[in-house]
């Protein structure tokens, strides 16, 4: 099993679908990490060498933000909308949906599960 930026990718897959296991990789940069690489995309993850293996992991860590330093970005990106106090930065801190979705009747996943209220007595 070969094991690229921390990640053991699953050896019974294509290359290209390999790669995306890795967070950050998407379709498209495992394709052009590939090509770059000078590997066939259509082969098998267990049938990479180790040279290729190698290969693949130096590409990925020059051209790529991936994995914990990724999450890490990413989470100070979200760190600093809350510190300015942007109305991104709010929907953050509230726990609600930041891209203009919808509340009045979706968004569970943000909002967590409902908190039932007590209807009042006429």
């Amino acid at each position: 099993m070969a094991r690229i930026q921390g990640v053991d990718i699953p050896p019974n897959k294509r290359v290209e679908i390999s790669l995306t296991y890795i967070y950050g990789i998407g379709f498209k940069t495992a394709l052009d990490v590939c090509n770059e690489a000078g590997i066939d995309p259509a082969i098998k993850a267990r049938d990479l060498s180790d040279d290729e293996v190698s290969r693949l992991s130096s590409i990925i860590e020059s051209n790529c933000v991936v994995e914990g330093q990724l999450r890490r970005v990413i989470q100070q990106n979200i760190g600093r909308l809350k510190d300015i106090a942007c109305y991104r930065g709010l929907r953050h801190r509230r726990g609600l949906p930041v891209r203009g979705q919808n509340t009045r009747n979706n968004s569970r996943t943000r909002k967590g599960p409902k908190r039932l209220v007590a209807k009042k007595k006429k």
